[in-house]
């Protein structure tokens, strides 16, 4: 996935749209988009989409209350008939959350005659102080985690902060060291790291930037509020024709030189680090369509 667009629950409107924007995955939003009075009606809805949902259209991600919101049961109650490739956890503090939806899922995936375990997990992983403190327990929680993202916004308000970005639009210091924490969890846990939105969705040059400097920090794919903004994501998170001569290059190489630890290529000197990055943009590149 490069691309995961949120997406109201309660809408069926931008449901249709979201199916045809080119995103590789919509999360389809119960929590923070949905007003108390409509969540009935939008699990519903949700429930509808998944079960009408075609080959060829993106991945359907459900984004579920919070654990200890008191929604959560009946979300997933609602959802799971439906089939869902991954829940997305809101407010996640640690492993033993993750641990805990598992568990929730497993119940329900019984119940509706579902593969045990297909039913993948995507965390939120620092909305709440403590989760920042959290992190650490997250590698090895569950085999159901295939990605992990972090939010400034919910954060924000749960430490008081005024702003969490300066003046020329960068993130302030706390939630820089958020974002980095989360990179690292994701890369300790071997799943996906996902960057999150970018809320000014009418500036597109704006969001390159970010994308840019998201995918060169270990990024690898993003997180959307509206559908313009999915072209960009996309495009900054598929590998390009220069990055994937150069791992080619490089797998080629120890493929046929398995005893060689370090070789010189191009002035560079290459070892397995540099190997395990090529193999990375490789994956990504089949994944998006664009080698085969």
């Amino acid at each position: 996935m490069r691309s995961l667009l949120f997406i109201p629950g309660d809408d069926p409107k931008k449901i249709a749209k979201g199916l045809g924007s080119g995103a590789d995955a919509l999360i389809l939003d119960l929590e923070d988009s949905v007003a108390t009075s409509r969540k009935a009606e939008a699990r519903a809805l949700v429930r509808e989409t998944l079960l009408a949902r075609q080959p060829g259209q993106p991945r359907l991600v459900v984004r579920v209350n919070a654990l200890r919101s008191g929604d959560i049961a009946a979300d997933l109650d609602g959802v799971m008939p439906g089939a869902p490739e991954a829940i997305m956890l809101p407010k996640c503090e640690g492993g033993a959350d993750i641990q805990h939806l598992g568990a929730l899922v497993a119940v329900r995936e019984a119940e509706n005659n579902l593969p045990d375990g297909g039913t993948r997990i995507i965390a939120i992983a620092t909305e709440t102080p403590i989760a920042l403190f959290r992190l650490g327990t997250i590698p090895g929680a569950s085999q159901r985690l295939e990605g992990l993202t972090w939010g400034a916004e919910d954060l924000a308000g749960a430490i008081g902060a005024e702003r969490n970005r300066d003046e020329n639009g960068f993130y302030t210091e706390p939630f820089r060291l958020a974002r980095s924490l989360a990179l690292f969890a994701a890369a300790a846990a071997d799943v996906a790291p996902i960057d999150t939105v970018s809320v000014d969705f009418r500036n597109m040059e704006a969001l390159r930037a970010e994308c840019l400097a998201a995918r060169q920090d270990g990024f690898t794919a993003k997180m959307a509020i509206h559908p313009a903004q999915v072209p960009v994501i996309n495009e900054v998170f598929t590998p390009d024709a220069a990055a994937i001569a150069w791992a080619q290059k490089i797998d080629r190489y120890f493929i046929e030189h398995p005893d060689v630890g370090v070789v010189g290529i191009d002035g560079q000197m290459i070892d397995r680090p540099h190997r395990v990055q090529a193999a990375r943009i490789l994956a990504r590149a089949r994944a998006a369509g664009v080698l085969g």
